[in-house]
């Protein structure tokens, strides 16, 4: 319910306003509480001063296995808790196996304490310390050198570049985690976003576009796993029109995050818009391709059609970035 108060002067010079009693008694707020306050362009955020504190979080882990369990343990990590504690009457070995590789997968994490019918996980890391920029940064590096890395597998039937490639993906999903993390931390608490440095609209933007990121390292790893079922190499002219087809793409995205990353609005939005545009060549490109494959051998023809869709998509992607550094780069109401 909004409530309404008006400012007051006191002193001649101070001005003031009273706080709800209902919110105050709520958040332990009495006389001589200290609160703080957080100006994020025309609004002020009001939050009662606390102690840092890590945050706690326990779960019942009895009826989760697999990957189940995997995504509760992520998802935990990801709503913010800085100390996990999973319990059940008894913790079997294959449960106690998968929090281990569900702790490893995410960053600054560790087993605090193991017995009998508890495992307790610690994030290591101080949040304040994160930049969700540089792990942007970070993801944007990671999943295009896949990518490029994904057609040099296929160009050369190098079945240990595309291994790799496989693997890397790991690097990137790691990285969306600490992404989805600092972002909902900014959803929180004002506080958040003022250790960023960043407004919150910008951490919305810059998870935006790690969500597309880790999309266009996914489909590097498609292109990779698909590359290890080919058992002859792909003639010179289909893999000359995909490295084309790749090098599109790869200006789509570099462009749509360039913009993103661009402080002069005038140029993010010329670059935004280039990227935008390019994505159209890339239609044209891959129609061309299909055409290539109309006279092979069927299974083949869909395994290049796939890869095809893979980095048509990761240009896709890219044009999605381009569009939120739009929206970014545009008048703020």
């Amino acid at each position: 319910m909004v409530e309404t108060r008006k400012v007051q002067v006191t002193g001649g010079s101070t001005y003031t306003v009273s706080i709800p009693k209902g919110w105050a008694t709520e958040n332990g707020i009495s006389a001589g509480s200290e609160v703080e306050f957080y100006p994020e362009g025309d609004s002020l955020f009001l939050t009662p001063r606390t102690e840092e504190e890590r945050t706690e979080g326990t779960l019942e882990i009895t009826n989760l296995e697999g990957d189940e369990l995997t995504r509760a343990v992520m998802t935990m990590y990801v709503s913010g808790f800085d100390i996990i504690s999973l319990e059940s009457s008894r913790i079997s070995t294959d449960q106690r196996r998968t929090i281990r590789e569900a702790t490893q997968s995410l960053v600054g994490l560790e087993v605090l304490e193991e017995t009998r019918d508890r495992v307790v996980i610690r994030d290591l890391l101080d949040s304040s310390e994160l930049s969700i920029h540089n792990a942007v940064t970070r993801m944007r590096l990671i999943a295009m050198s896949m990518l490029e890395d994904a057609i040099s597998a296929l160009a050369e039937l190098d079945e240990d570049m595309a291994r790799d490639v496989i693997q890397r993906d790991d690097d990137v999903d790691r990285l969306w985690m600490v992404v989805s993390r600092i972002f909902r931390a900014t959803l929180r608490t004002p506080k958040a976003a003022e250790e960023l440095g960043l407004p919150r609209e910008v951490c919305f933007d810059y998870q935006s576009a790690a969500r597309q990121l880790e999309r266009i390292g996914d489909h590097a790893t498609k292109i990779a796993h698909l590359t290890l079922n080919f058992e002859q190499p792909v003639s010179e002219e289909i893999i000359e029109a995909i490295e084309d087809l790749f090098a599109e793409a790869q200006t789509v995205v570099n462009g749509g995050m360039d913009a993103l990353f661009a402080d002069d609005s005038a140029e993010a939005t010329r670059l935004a818009n280039e990227s935008r545009e390019s994505v159209q060549v890339i239609d044209e490109r891959a129609r061309a391709i299909d055409e290539l494959l109309r006279d092979l051998d069927p299974a083949r023809a869909q395994l290049l059609g796939l890869i095809v869709d893979s980095v048509s998509r990761a240009a896709d992607y890219g044009g999605n970035i381009a569009e939120t550094a739009l929206q970014k780069a545009a008048p703020t109401p």
